[in-house]
């Protein structure tokens, strides 16, 4: 790993010295390379992690405007994008969730009522983490979800004599975490950050919305089926368990239940503003706005989460959410969003994405759903090893260009793309959820491999039906027509 940011750190200025001087194709206007040349070294930095990636996103505001890219003005406004705020008020609500153990509750609860059945108790993992990571980041809920996994996997074990223990359930479970926060996360526009980017690219570039309810309606479908697969795999094929039954199952449940106590004041408050906050995001684009013309969903997160600051406790002493807490939320995602935007408005404006696409005119024959499974296959498998966001907003620009080329609909290849970045399930880099599982001792990277492989290959060919067969009909776009949707 040293090695790899060693050869980076060199690497990515370099490469931008070369591009910018030496670098001048045909067709290639000088602003659009002075993008392409500060675009290879933020690439570069973000996939071998020279400095954090979040620090390596602020390159933009230094490379572009000393090399003629884009003006700082414009550069600096891209961090202030209004899907970053939808971002920041989505996780003020997430943090008090965490904060008052709503969120541990609601997992409890669901784990506690699908039973004792090893099979079924997995099932209850899955559909708790892929509810609450729906709403809050994928890591926060892998994170939440891993101690009570941990502590049903240990009662198992203590129950079962040494020659019943059985590993396999433990990775099972490590495993169902990690995937259903991944999957869970493709549900909304908030789910996870590659949802969010794609909805700003598309904003920037054809000045069209997606709306809450616009992805909900693609996702939902889609991370439920996924879910319900991953399920069936993990439990059926993947691992075979030599008890079917978890000894004393429910009663653990109940017990870590029975610790976190009576509902709290606190609790119902904060679960009160999410009901409202997702009611007000699912239904704001086909009723809210009937009322009030100038609603968005951006406006609908800051305000409850604003809202949060002025409820007190039922002890009045303090509110149910305070700043010092707030500051918590991962700054680094709201800054690698922010370099992202604006990567996504130099392409833009310099011609960078349509030059680029031009060159990847030997698709142009193609079936458009061959196109559309080489392209997931290739997101899907460079998640594996790169940042999921970092690689949406590097594609993203480039893509909505190709689609010109290709005389097809640009939201065909851009979503594909973006709901593959959510479905790496192999390696332990591919995802922050792998990441923390991996840390638990249960797996070791074999495992992770051979079961993630199928899972892999398995979304490729699931995501390019849904996006090709589906998509168009849920939004009302002809995936062969570039001016439908009047963008």
């Amino acid at each position: 790993m040293l090695k790899t940011k060693n050869i980076g750190l060199f690497l990515g200025p370099l490469s931008f010295v070369l591009i910018l001087f030496f670098f001048h194709p045909e067709g290639l206007n000088r602003q659009a390379n002075a993008v392409l040349a500060s675009t290879a070294w933020v690439s570069i930095w973000w996939i071998t992690e020279v400095i954090p990636i979040a620090v390596t996103s602020l390159l933009p505001i230094i490379l572009f405007p000393l090399s003629g890219a884009m003006e700082l003005s414009s550069t600096t406004a891209s961090f202030g994008h209004k899907y970053i705020f939808l971002y920041m008020g989505g996780f003020i609500i997430a943090i008090a969730i965490e904060k008052w153990n709503l969120h541990k509750r609601i997992a409890l609860n669901i784990i506690y009522l699908v039973g004792s059945n090893i099979k079924r108790i997995i099932l209850g993992f899955m559909l708790a983490t892929a509810f609450l990571s729906m709403w809050i980041s994928n890591t926060a809920t892998s994170v939440m979800m891993l101690p009570i996994g941990l502590a049903v996997i240990n009662e198992f074990n203590t129950r079962l004599s040494k020659k019943d223990q059985d590993n396999s359930f433990g990775k099972a479970l490590m495993l169902s975490i990690a995937y259903s926060a991944s999957i869970g996360g493709v549900a909304t526009l908030v789910g996870t950050p590659p949802n969010i980017v794609f909805a700003g690219v598309v904003l920037e570039t054809y000045n069209y919305e997606i709306t809450f309810f616009n992805w909900m309606i693609f996702g939902l479908p889609i991370s439920l089926f996924l879910l319900f697969i991953c399920w069936k795999y993990l439990t059926n094929f993947a691992f075979s368990f030599k008890k079917n039954e978890f000894p004393g199952g429910k009663e653990e449940i109940l017990k870590l239940k029975q610790d976190l106590g009576p509902i709290s004041y606190e609790e119902k408050m904060v679960g009160l503003i999410f009901t409202l906050t997702a009611f007000c995001w699912i239904t704001r684009s086909f009723f809210i706005q009937k009322f009030i013309p100038g609603i968005d969903d951006t406006i609908i997160a800051i305000f409850f989460g604003i809202i949060l600051f002025l409820i007190s406790t039922r002890s009045k002493d303090r509110k149910l959410i305070n700043w010092n807490e707030a500051v918590k939320m991962p700054w680094g995602v709201i800054l690698l969003f922010g370099g992202g935007m604006a990567l996504a408005k130099a392409f833009e404006i310099s011609g960078l994405s349509i030059w680029l696409g031009e060159q990847l005119i030997s698709l142009k024959g193609l079936n458009l759903f061959i196109i559309l499974i080489v392209l997931i296959a290739a997101v899907n498998f460079l998640t594996e090893i790169t940042s999921n966001l970092a690689t949406t907003a590097m594609l993203l620009p480039v893509l909505g260009s190709l689609a010109v080329l290709l005389e097809v609909h640009p939201f065909i290849i851009m979503t594909g793309a973006t709901v593959a970045a959510s479905c790496a399930f192999m390696l332990p880099a591919a995802t922050p959820p792998n990441a923390v599982v991996f840390g638990s001792g249960y797996l070791r990277i074999p495992d992770m491999v051979k079961a993630g492989i199928l899972m892999n290959l398995f979304s490729i060919i699931f995501l390019a039906l849904m996006v090709f067969y589906i998509l168009p009909i849920l939004w009302g776009i002809d995936p062969g027509n570039f001016k439908s949707l009047n963008l």
